[in-house]
């Protein structure tokens, strides 16, 4: 049995920006009585910043240093490569520590819902989203750019994120973080029209004025709207929605200057169908319009001669082993947090993909005010030593100064190429050997 005195020990379960601020908020709330272990399943930290975010954004991308803070607290201990419910259960944590808190995020795309969506050709957004920003599971030939024609299905960050990258020639890249063998695929890639579809008007559009006129200054590509589909009825209308619109209003007046790649803007078009016989040949769409009973189409068709649909329409939670999942929301079922006695929830599995990265400090402070109050005053229970339990199953967790080798390693690949301040190792192997030699 633990003595009075002892700290409260916390397992977190994920280390992206969800994890890392509830365990940044664990130690300032409870004023260092705590000892917290950050669970990561990847050998590497900082998850939706580090695999999520476009590598052309470093400002965003910047918040991984402060992240990166949160690991190298005294009471702060980073365990890379476990994975709940390939090597331990939930029965396991609650043996090790006085409470756990899942912070897995929502790592997997919404699906369209149309006949041929699973044909060759047509993938998730966050599939190439993982594809450039070296995701170690994501292979380098997970993507060959060989149709002149792409569809990105989707008007919110992630789909700019995405077009942006199709539009950019490969050299722009050059001084971001992409693999090697990434941008070489790149450099290769034969795509001359990127569509990118909006289900409803340009007033319901999720993407961020600045996300947005970014887009219309990449020097690579013409950018064209139609006038019709850029009309939108502004009297109800936020600041940010009438910036969008005032910028898309601008694209729709602008002259094709003959650049190599043009990106065509598309509002009011829902896809009803991916057509091709062994793999994506076309992407048909129906016109919509706004009604009071919603979005509904009007009979009229057209079919875009594309090669690739990549669909950008939500992100999902999974649900993890022997822990609570509603699959109506796709989130844990919680109160403040509290799943159950001990296990708790924070981020976009407790919430739904909501908000934006900083959104989950606060979010998870909420979660730790829960967690402290239900453990205040309770009598220390008996605890387990994790480090042996992993021992005893012969898994060798990935920790702080492994993570470290890698980035070193990553640094040390940068300069040998001449490109930025570092080039992420591509695939599980590459990290490995990094921290092992």
């Amino acid at each position: 049995m633990a003595p009075e005195n002892t700290p409260l020990k916390v397992a977190v379960v994920g280390s992206g920006p969800a994890g890392l601020y509830t365990a940044e908020a664990l130690t300032k709330q409870a004023q260092g009585a705590v000892e917290v272990d950050v669970l990561e399943r990847l050998p590497t930290p900082y998850g939706l910043v580090r695999y999520g975010v476009a590598p052309d954004h470093t400002s965003i991308r910047s918040i991984a240093d402060y992240l990166r803070r949160v690991l190298e607290l005294p009471n702060v201990r980073f365990l890379g490569g476990i994975e709940l419910g390939r090597d331990l259960r939930v029965a396991d944590l609650l043996a090790c520590y006085d409470a756990v808190v899942y912070c897995t995020g929502a790592p997997v795309d919404r699906r369209m819902g149309i006949p041929g969506e699973d044909l060759p050709g047509s993938m998730a957004a966050t599939d190439f989203v993982n594809w450039y920003c070296g995701h170690p599971e994501a292979p380098a030939d997970r993507f060959t750019l060989d149709s002149p024609e792409v569809a990105v299905v989707g008007v919110g960050n992630v789909a700019v994120d995405v077009v942006r990258v199709l539009a950019k020639r490969a050299e722009e890249l050059r001084a971001t973080d992409v693999p090697e063998e990434v941008l070489a695929r790149l450099a290769a890639s034969r795509v001359r029209v990127i569509h990118m579809i909006g289900r409803r008007g340009p007033e319901h559009a999720k993407f961020t004025l600045k996300e947005l006129r970014e887009l219309g200054e990449l020097a690579n590509v013409d950018v064209h709207v139609r006038p019709e589909e850029s009309a939108a009825d502004l009297s109800q209308a936020s600041r940010q929605v009438r910036g969008n619109v005032e910028v898309l209003r601008d694209w729709a007046t602008r002259v094709p200057l003959g650049r190599p790649r043009r990106l065509e803007v598309r509002f009011w078009m829902r896809p009803v169908e991916i057509v091709g016989r062994d793999r994506v040949e076309g992407l048909r769409l129906e016109r919509t319009r706004q009604t009071e009973e919603g979005v509904v189409g009007t009979g009229e068709f057209e079919t875009l001669p594309v090669g690739m649909v990549l669909r950008s329409v939500g992100y999902r939670s999974l649900p993890l082993p022997d822990v609570p999942f509603s699959e109506r929301t796709a989130t844990v079922p919680n109160e403040a947090g509290r799943i159950r006695d001990r296990e708790y929830v924070a981020g976009w599995l407790k919430r739904g993909p909501t908000g934006v990265i900083g959104t989950n400090k606060s979010d998870a402070a909420e979660t730790v005010r829960t967690l402290l109050a239900d453990l205040a005053g309770r009598t220390p229970v008996p605890r387990g030593d994790l480090d042996a339990l992993l021992a005893s199953r012969g898994v060798s967790p990935v920790t702080y100064e492994h993570w470290l080798a890698i980035e070193a390693a990553e640094a040390d690949l940068a300069r040998s190429l001449g490109r930025g301040e570092r080039v992420k190792l591509l695939g599980l192997p590459a990290m490995l050997d990094a921290y092992r030699g």
